[in-house]
């Protein structure tokens, strides 16, 4: 079984038969609107939900607020399911001890949608500050749900905040790379999450996704169809680099980026 994220530059629009346009078309003046309303209604529900997910779990605000985010994305690919395929690869509950620091590469705007595609709720991002400022409808959910806004918190803050999720058996997710391949290949990653897991003794859990570069990449404002897929990689212990000393995790960062742009790019091969 094959999927679309990795087809040649020359078949990434289906606009060369009227057909396809028409399937553009279609969803993009479906999907939009639908999306809107989605997030609207989520928005005007979400007091009645919230309280009565903390009545019923007992949990802690933050994170009851990232489980209706978990439910918010799903939602997003059920109403999306028309048009976009999805596909898991190891992903099971078994498959991801926590707590753990979740690193993935990062293709296109809706890949934190896709991480409805785990199978655990409890997850931090850890954003630079442009979506705190820019996507205000999200503002309060995200500092409801203890999201890291690395730039504003700073090194201490990402230290501090991170080993709070980490004792509740939470994870903390961050890409890397720092902003989106323009072209579906991994870019350089960045040390913050390596030198956090090196710090804090947490695991780093690799994951890679494919399709979304497909469906919105970061140079098109309009969806297209595709198969999105999100594999998993076997965790990766930063006290096998401790006696790297100084050099730790950057050696930690390069070996975590090495198995993510190798397993990206046989993930792309076998969907030309």
């Amino acid at each position: 079984m094959t999927h679309q994220s990795a087809v040649p530059d020359k078949k990434r629009s289906p606009l060369h038969t009227a057909g396809s346009l028409l399937v553009v078309v279609v969803m993009n003046l479906v999907m939009f609107p639908l999306i809107v309303l989605m997030t609207v209604m989520g928005i005007v529900l979400f007091p009645i939900c919230f309280i009565t997910g903390k009545i019923v779990t007992g949990w802690q605000n933050d994170r009851v607020m990232r489980y209706f985010v978990w439910v918010y994305g799903r939602a997003w690919m059920i109403i999306m399911s028309p048009f976009v395929r999805f596909k898991r690869t190891g992903l099971t509950r078994d498959n991801i001890d926590m707590p753990c620091i979740i690193v993935i590469n990062h293709l296109s705007f809706f890949d934190t949608y896709c991480m409805a595609l785990l199978p655990v709720s409890d997850i931090a991002f850890a954003v630079r500050s442009w979506p705190f400022k820019k996507l205000f409808w999200y503002r309060p959910f995200m500092r409801l749900a203890n999201y890291l806004d690395l730039e504003a918190i700073g090194w201490e803050g990402t230290l501090r905040d991170s080993r709070r999720v980490f004792e509740r058996k939470g994870a903390i997710l961050v890409f890397p790379e720092g902003h989106r391949s323009s072209d579906g290949k991994v870019q350089r990653f960045y040390s913050g999450p390596f030198r956090l897991a090196i710090e804090t003794g947490v695991p780093i859990l690799p994951l890679c996704i494919t399709g979304t570069d497909v469906l919105l990449p970061p140079d098109r404002w309009w969806m297209m169809p595709a198969t999105v897929c999100l594999s998993i990689l076997p965790l990766v212990y930063p006290r096998e680099f401790i006696g790297d000393g100084e050099t730790a995790h950057i050696n930690l960062r390069k070996h975590v980026r090495k198995i993510i742009a190798e397993h990206v790019e046989k993930m792309r091969k076998e969907a030309a």
